[in-house]
C-alpha cells in the first residue's frame, strides 16, 4: 500500500488500483486536530457511514467496493473504495439554523445567498432544507461560504444543479429516517466525485457525528444551543478553554473524551437500531 494523503481525521492509501479510506480516532475542531484521540471513533463513523450508504443506494451511487477486503490492521475502520475525481466544493444541506449558518443569518438574513424569513433563532427549523455550499479549504485554512452561482461558475450550471439536488435528496432521506428514530439531523456536509465513467458519486463519510449535527428530537427547543450527539460538544469544550483556535489545540480531559465517545455511540445505536 502507498500512503497518498493524511488528512485531519482520515488517511488515504492506494492499494491494487483502489483507494483504502481509513477513519482514525483523531478529531478536529475549528479546522485544528485535537491532540487527544476519541477511542473507537473511527470504527463508529465507518459503521454508520456504511449503514447510510445502504439506505441511500437508490438515491445516489457511492464509492464503496468492500468493507472487509482491507488490511487487517485497519479492520473495522477502513473501506476499500473506487477512486474518484473529487468535486472541489463542500456540499452542505441545512434544515435547521445553527453554527456558522446562524451567524450568516444574523448578519445577512441569508445563508450562502439563500434568503430566509425574519424571526428565526438558534435551533429554528427552516421552512425547507437549503443548499449552502462552501469552499474546500486546505488543512489549517477555513472553508468559506459560497453561493450556488459560485458553484455554477466553478463547475458549470448542470453539475452545480446536480450537486444541489443530490445533497438535498440525501439530507431529506437521512433526516426522515433519523427523525423516526428520535434524532434530528440539523445539517450535514457531503462530498461528491466523478468515477471513471463520469458518474457523480457520493464519497468520504455520510451523515455521521463528524459531518452532521445530531440533536435529540424529544429535547429540541428553538432559541438556544441544543444537546449534541456530535462533535459540537467538543467544539463547545474547546471554545470554553480560552484557546485562540490558532495555536496548538489543548489536550482533552478524560471525562470529555469519555462523554464524546458515549454520544457518538448513542447516535449510532439510535439511528441504526444496532447495539455497539
Amino acid at each position: 500500500m502507498k500512503l497518498l494523503h493524511s488528512g485531519k481525521v482520515r488517511d488515504v492509501y492506494e492499494d491494487r488500483g483502489d483507494i483504502i479510506l481509513v477513519a482514525s480516532d483523531r478529531v478536529s475542531v475549528y479546522d485544528a486536530i485535537l491532540p487527544t484521540p476519541i477511542p473507537d471513533k473511527g470504527k463508529v463513523l465507518t459503521r454508520l457511514t456504511l449503514w447510510w450508504f445502504e439506505q441511500l443506494a437508490d438515491v445516489v451511487p457511492n464509492h464503496v467496493i468492500s468493507a472487509t477486503d482491507v488490511p487487517e490492521e485497519f479492520a473495522g475502520r477502513a473501506v476499500r473504495c473506487r477512486r474518484l475525481r473529487m468535486v472541489q466544493v463542500e456540499c452542505i444541506a441545512r434544515g435547521y439554523l445553527a453554527g456558522l449558518g446562524l451567524k450568516e443569518y444574523e448578519r445577512d438574513r441569508a445563508v450562502s445567498g439563500v434568503a430566509l424569513p425574519d424571526g428565526l433563532e438558534e435551533g429554528s427549523r427552516l421552512p425547507e432544507p437549503i443548499f449552502t455550499p462552501t469552499t474546500k479549504a486546505r488543512m489549517g485554512e477555513h472553508d468559506e461560504f459560497i453561493t450556488l452561482d459560485d458553484v455554477m461558475a466553478q463547475e458549470g450550471p448542470e453539475v452545480a444543479e446536480d450537486l444541489r439536488r443530490l445533497t438535498l435528496e440525501v439530507y431529506r432521506r437521512g433526516a426522515e429516517i433519523a427523525r423516526e428514530r428520535g434524532i434530528i439531523i440539523a445539517d450535514t456536509k457531503l462530498e461528491f466525485g466523478w468515477d471513471d465513467e463520469g458518474v457523480l458519486t457520493l464519497g468520504d463519510e455520510v451523515l455521521t457525528s463528524d459531518s452532521s449535527r445530531f440533536w435529540p428530537l424529544a429535547g429540541w427547543r428553538p432559541g438556544g444551543p441544543q444537546y449534541a450527539f456530535d462533535k459540537q460538544y467538543l467544539r463547545d469544550w474547546a471554545a470554553g478553554t480560552g484557546w485562540d483556535k490558532k495555536g496548538p489545540a489543548p489536550e482533552v480531559p478524560d471525562y470529555i473524551v469519555a462523554t464524546t465517545r458515549d454520544r457518538y455511540i448513542e447516535a449510532y445505536e439510535r439511528i441504526t437500531g444496532t447495539r455497539w
